[in-house]
């Protein structure tokens, strides 16, 4: 059986210098097309609520959304390392519960590792993250704009300004350090200054993430949508690869024409065709 990337295999290319690579993705399709392309790193992120389900944010996503959406990566990865990405309130209301929810994603839709998002001095994530290392299951951390926390931080604001909707800098090196004594492999650091994205790199001997973080970090991530300019926004932090919006419009276009002109089915479409079509009245 081939062996998928492992937190071995990241801490490797960590050490040798090599800049880190991660993508979401949420089906199947795209799952095998994004690791065929060669990313270290696969994350089915809650960001399956608003980019392929459709809800505004990320809230709305359920475990059971995400465990079905995991479980379809996992079937279509033969060589990057999926990570499950775990839901609003699918921990921190206990530790059991946590626990709990964090094995399910490996046990049952399986996952290479988690993902949970951590507020500046996040004492019971922290804890939690604490509890699944010793427990064996590998965990990625995430600081920085956390959109789980959207609503109580006002919107997307950048972070690491100091300002009333900002985290300071100091605040997330500090909780990049506790993270990494926590036990994370890695961390995400999301819609952040330079600046904080440079020195929480600095800061801590674990590779760092980054998704509008700029240049000094370990890696980088992006939603596969943002990339493939399918369905979605640009947005300053990502950059658009791909423009699939006008392909699939024009490919639907095709298709809608040849229908209703008579082109599509074709002879070479049918079963045991008839010499010259069907009879005609």
């Amino acid at each position: 059986m081939q062996e998928r990337t492992s937190v071995s295999d990241i801490w490797t290319r960590y050490e040798d210098g090599e800049t880190l690579t991660m993508l979401t993705a949420y089906d199947a399709p795209i799952a095998a097309q994004v690791d065929a392309g060669g990313v270290d790193m696969i994350l089915v992120g809650d960001s399956a609520a608003d980019n392929h389900l459709g809800h505004d944010d990320t809230l709305p996503l359920t475990m059971e959304e995400a465990l079905s959406n995991t479980a379809a990566v996992d079937r279509a990865v033969d060589d990057a390392m999926v990570v499950g990405d775990m839901p609003f309130l699918s921990y921190g209301a206990s530790m059991e519960e946590s626990v709990e929810n964090a094995g399910r994603f490996m046990k049952e839709a399986g996952a290479d590792a988690v993902k949970l998002e951590t507020a500046p001095h996040g004492e019971t994530t922290i804890e939690i993250i604490d509890r699944l290392t010793e427990l064996g299951i590998p965990t990625m951390g995430h600081i920085g704009f956390t959109p789980q926390r959207m609503h109580q931080i006002g919107g997307p604001y950048i972070q690491g300004r100091g300002q009333t909707t900002s985290a300071a800098a100091d605040e997330l090196v500090e909780t990049a350090e506790r993270l990494e004594e926590a036990g994370v492999f890695t961390i995400v650091l999301e819609t952040v200054t330079e600046e904080v994205g440079r020195r929480v790199t600095e800061a801590v001997d674990v590779p760092t993430i980054g998704i509008g973080a700029g240049r000094y970090v370990d890696g980088q991530v992006l939603v596969i949508t943002d990339m493939l300019g399918l369905g979605g926004e640009a947005f300053k932090l990502s950059k658009q690869y791909a423009d699939l919006d006008s392909e699939i419009e024009s490919a639907v276009e095709s298709y809608v024409d040849e229908v209703k002109g008579g082109e599509f089915p074709a002879e070479e479409n049918t079963y045991d065709p008839l010499p010259e079509g069907p009879d005609e009245d």
